[in-house]
């Protein structure tokens, strides 16, 4: 254990976390020549164009100091955004330090401080880094200064590095090896082993990778989850290199793999602790929770055929992706589809990409929603996540939203449009803290449906980039909600209903009206689109007729043809309004994600 260090690596988005973790894996020899790439530990195609880390990795490196002798490095990687904050702690917990990366160019951000202090609360020593100080703009001093005020370090203790260039990164190694202490563990007491992480092999079945803390496991040994005691027996474990490396046991402070014969990943759960069957953990490894869905969407093939070939899709993709739900549901206006349940919007767009990408399907999503629990007048709790079911007002007592608690870092100068956003949003200012360098700390308290969907976007326009965003879910409370439904063609398309504020059901309704008009297809006939709450229509406005000209071969005559021949044409166009039906392309559920406040 003397000779084992555990460290993570925490950042903000784009602050070169990724590219760290290259150099480090280049110096310790794991990696070299062809195998030699940008974001190597990033290996879904998503995660390398995006630049961002989606799936936590872990791998072990062997390092020689040349004053202290060899070491074994386990770097624990973790996600960078906010969506996946519970595998980031899990991660967190199964480390003794960690590297703080913070860009010179952009300084401290939301997501910096929300993972510092995760690693705070694990009582991890940090090692501050600050990255990029070969570009222009690198401003040191003030990102130095920065660092100082939050974390009481002397300025000494700061690395200075290029990472993408391998500036002072031998530096780091040392450091890792001098500062993060070593593991602790009673090798005789019984097995207890933290799953961080797990994926699921086609041929081996799910795959969880753990961190011993107490115990030691073997091949063979029987094993058991603490969370739903399922029972397995270790078919192989071993560490994790780039590829799994087999081994005879993990003894306290290893990270590594183990091989249960498992079939279902949900049954691995990240935050369980593994122990034996014979001589069991009186007590689980604190700190693990279900992760539900935030974020619900609906899920539909543009053309029905496809519906067997998506429920298949759905099902490998939930093969290595426990958070994500879904189950099959149907709706009037788009057919056979499935209700699906993400951790955040993030979360949501990688799997619609991947079901797209890697799956060749063609889909229509609606518009996302969060849950609601609504207490009826009879005392039933219903948990609903689709605007369809919500129930009508009338048989409402309360209605409770999910809320989060935002940090908002940016500077100064935008305090002002951003206070306004957030008051917009609904949200409940609580507290501004300022910071060095003429940057703040903005706190709300957001209703969840406030923010995802273009709450990001808008907030980084009027900032000009500046500005980040953090938030944690904190519970649910009572709100004025109700179901605002879409009515096209007399008839209601449940696939467009959403759940807002009764306060801003008014201006939504205009808002939505008036951009479904621009994207729907005209037809031979005029469509009406409403906006309804309950039964009382709050908004219309009208797709105009595709008109023939039936009168371009009357010249001059009698009044009375001309009105017969209108007539005729008015006759077949109520009697096709009655049997037409109008097509909703993909653009309608597009517009509504794009619905802005100055519409």
């Amino acid at each position: 254990m003397n000779r084992t260090r555990n460290f993570s690596i925490i950042a903000h988005i784009d602050h070169g976390k990724s590219t760290l973790a290259d150099r480090l894996l280049e110096l310790t020899g794991v990696v070299s020549g062809k195998r030699l790439h940008e974001q190597i530990l990033d290996d879904m195609d998503l995660e390398q164009e995006r630049g961002i880390t989606i799936k936590a990795h872990a791998v072990t490196m062997n390092y020689r100091d040349e004053e202290l002798g060899d070491f074994t490095l386990n770097l624990i990687d973790t996600p960078g955004h906010v969506d996946f904050t519970y595998e980031v702690s899990r991660s967190l917990a199964s480390c003794e330090g960690a590297l703080l990366i913070i860009d010179a160019t952009q300084g401290i951000e939301a997501q910096t401080l929300s993972n510092l202090y995760l690693a705070i609360e694990h009582d991890l020593q940090i090692i501050p880094i600050i990255n990029k100080i070969d570009l222009p703009s690198a401003q040191i001093e003030e990102t130095t200064e920065n660092v100082v005020d939050l974390l009481g370090c002397e300025p000494d203790e700061i690395l200075e590095i290029s990472a993408k260039f391998g500036q002072g990164v031998p530096d780091v190694l040392k450091a890792i090896v001098r500062r993060v202490p070593a593991p602790k563990g009673n090798p005789d007491a019984p097995l207890r082993a933290l799953i961080f992480d797990s994926i699921f092999d086609t041929y081996r079945g799910a795959i969880p990778y753990v961190r011993i803390f107490d115990g030691k496991a073997t091949k063979g040994m029987p094993i058991k989850f603490m969370s739903n005691d399922k029972r397995y027996e270790v078919e192989e474990l071993g560490i994790l290199t780039l590829k799994r490396q087999s081994c005879k046991e993990l003894l306290p402070g290893d990270v590594g793999y183990i091989i249960p014969g498992c079939k279902m990943i949900r049954q691995t759960r990240v935050g369980d602790t593994i122990t034996s069957q014979k001589n069991s953990a009186k007590e689980a490894l604190s700190g693990f929770k279900v992760i539900k869905p935030m974020v619900f969407a609906g899920l539909y093939p543009t053309n029905s055929e496809d519906y067997p070939d998506l429920r298949d899709s759905l099902e490998k993709l939930a093969l290595n992706d426990a958070a994500f739900t879904w189950e099959p549901e149907t709706s009037i206006a788009l057919g056979f589809g499935f209700r699906s349940g993400f951790l955040g919007m993030l979360h949501m767009e990688v799997v619609q990409e991947r079901l797209e990408r890697e799956h060749n399907l063609d889909l229509i999503t609606t518009l996302p929603s969060v849950e609601y629990k609504v207490t009826l007048e009879d005392g039933e709790v219903k948990m609903i996540d689709n605007p369809a079911k919500m129930p009508p007002i009338s048989k409402q007592v309360v209605v409770e939203e999910p809320f989060i608690k935002a940090e908002i870092i940016t500077p100064t100068d935008y305090i002002g449009p951003i206070m306004k956003l957030g008051l917009d949003r609904r949200g409940v200012y609580k507290n501004t803290e300022y910071l060095e360098g003429q940057r703040v700390n903005l706190q709300f308290d957001f209703p969840l449906a406030e923010v995802i969907y273009d709450f990001y976007d808008r907030l980084k326009s009027i900032s000009r980039g500046y500005a980040s965003l953090d938030y944690d879910f904190v519970g649910f409370r009572s709100s004025k909600m109700a179901r605002l439904d879409i009515i096209l063609n007399s008839e209601i398309v449940d696939a467009l209903s959403l759940i807002v504020h009764q306060d801003k059901a008014f201006a939504w309704g205009q808002r939505i009206t008036a951009k479904l008009k621009k994207v729907i297809p005209r037809q031979l006939f005029q469509v009406a689109i409403q906006a309804a709450v309950g039964s009382k229509v709050i908004a219309r406005t009208n797709v105009k007729a595709l008109r023939k000209n039936v009168l371009a071969k009357c010249y001059g005559g009698d009044i009375t043809r001309k009105r017969k021949l209108l007539e005729k044409q008015r006759a077949g166009k109520r009697r096709m309004k009655q049997i037409g039906s109008v097509e909703i392309p993909q653009e309608a559920f597009l517009a509504l994600l794009q619905v802005d406040d100055d519409d």
